[in-house]
């Protein structure tokens, strides 16, 4: 390992055990006594750090709402939280003592695909749960991971058909830029074999990835200036790099002038929190696909967001009370679909959860009623493209009738 890597592993174990110091908290999760224990794998430091850290506090919310109800089985759950530093190792080495050591009886975490990916083998031989919160690749099915967002079919593909119908823009090229990692490349793998089957030539496309963390992005957006200037139809950048990345994209195509009237971005992992301190004007109608926007209407939101911002004040979160992101509304479901699965099987015991998926449904802040069978442990959700407004948000162009049923593997992989 290296000594960046230890460095941070000891900062995230030390988080761990800072959270299990209380003698109630080190007990078994399934074991006789007062308390449940949950544990948390989101980073509050490194590049996904903005992004991440919020979750750890939502799903604090999440526990303390059902406890305020009575808790699990009589159970109080306590929430443990680490730091893996945005390090992919680092989630999977935290990831085996919170389940093996500290015995949590479930995780919630990671965002990038690296990181779930580097969680999964420990789950899966440490025989736990993980609950995802990110929409992803897809292309995967454990029975150890709680996929809670969408996979492709139900969230990419719906955003692609729009910006290439006529409601559109009738998109008709796409320049590519990813982060290097697993997620960017398997999504525009799928994509390149959607636009295959839609007789799109292999001309109409270019692809380019750039390191996490990247930050200057002159000479790629000179690039996307070349190749709009080819001609053949219209095009569209499909962004799909993560953390600080995004905002210093936009930050350089807004500098360069580029406007989403000339060349629109389809931005699949920007949410309202990367748009904080930016100036949003000159990047009005660049567009993103979740399954939950914070300007999605009805009662259930507004509620939500109220509870947020309560919940900011009450407890000093160091994360603005207005500003709500998807991944943290997918976080706040996740632990209301384990309660509810701990609480139909009796029994904080994996396998037991498990069997209690089938037929759970939740009322989501996004306003679907969100549910899972007994095929997978997918989660059909509702999906939401949204348009940059000058307030830094995200205006709804469009949102889906019901909650599609998930397809967890791409044909077009």
């Amino acid at each position: 390992m290296s000594l960046l890597s230890r460095r941070s592993f000891l900062h995230a174990t030390g988080a761990v055990t800072a959270a299990l110091a209380a003698p109630t908290l080190i007990r078994p999760g399934h074991a006789a006594g007062g308390t449940v224990k949950l544990g948390c794998l989101f980073s509050s430091s490194g590049t996904m750090a903005n992004l991440e850290g919020r979750l750890n506090h939502v799903v604090r919310m999440a526990a303390e709402e059902i406890n305020a109800k009575g808790g699990v089985n009589g159970r109080t759950i306590e929430v443990a939280v680490s730091d893996p530093a945005s390090d992919a190792p680092i989630y999977a080495q935290v990831a085996k003592q919170m389940l093996e050591q500290d015995k949590v009886a479930a995780l919630f975490g990671c965002w990038t695909s690296v990181s779930r990916k580097s969680v999964l083998p420990v789950v899966e031989q440490s025989k736990g749960l993980l609950f995802y919160p990110l929409h992803f690749e897809g292309d995967e099915n454990s029975k150890n991971v709680v996929y809670v967002n969408s996979p492709p079919a139900s969230s990419v593909l719906p955003a692609v058909d729009y910006l290439m119908s006529e409601d559109g823009v009738s998109a008709k090229r796409f320049f590519m830029i990813g982060s290097d990692y697993v997620w960017p490349r398997t999504i525009n793998k799928q994509l390149k074999g959607y636009w295959k089957s839609k007789g799109i030539p292999e001309t109409a496309w270019k692809e380019e990835y750039v390191p996490f963390g990247f930050s200057n992005f002159q000479t790629l957006v000179n690039q996307i200036r070349a190749f709009a200037d080819q001609g053949g139809g219209k095009p569209v950048v499909v962004l799909t790099v993560v953390g600080s990345s995004i905002p210093d994209f936009l930050r350089e195509f807004a500098n360069q002038g580029i406007k989403a009237t000339d060349i629109p971005v389809l931005g699949l992992d920007m949410v309202e929190a990367d748009l904080e301190g930016l100036n949003t004007e000159p990047l009005v109608g660049h567009l993103n696909c979740w399954a939950y926007l914070q300007n999605a209407p009805g009662a259930a939101n507004t509620t939500f967001l109220k509870q947020w911002a309560d919940y900011v004040v009450a407890k000093k979160v160091p994360f603005k009370g207005d500003v709500v992101i998807d991944p943290m509304v997918s976080a706040y479901d996740s632990v209301h679909l384990w309660a509810m699965a701990a609480a139909k099987a009796n029994s904080f015991d994996v396998p037991e959860v498990q069997k209690a998926f089938a037929g759970l449904s939740f009322d989501c802040p996004s306003g679907y009623k969100i549910s899972m069978t007994a095929e997978n442990n997918y989660v059909s959700r509702g999906v939401f493209i949204g348009s940059v407004n000058a307030k830094q948000g995200f205006d709804i162009l469009w949102q889906s009738k019901d909650a599609p049923k998930p397809v967890p593997f791409s044909p077009y992989s």
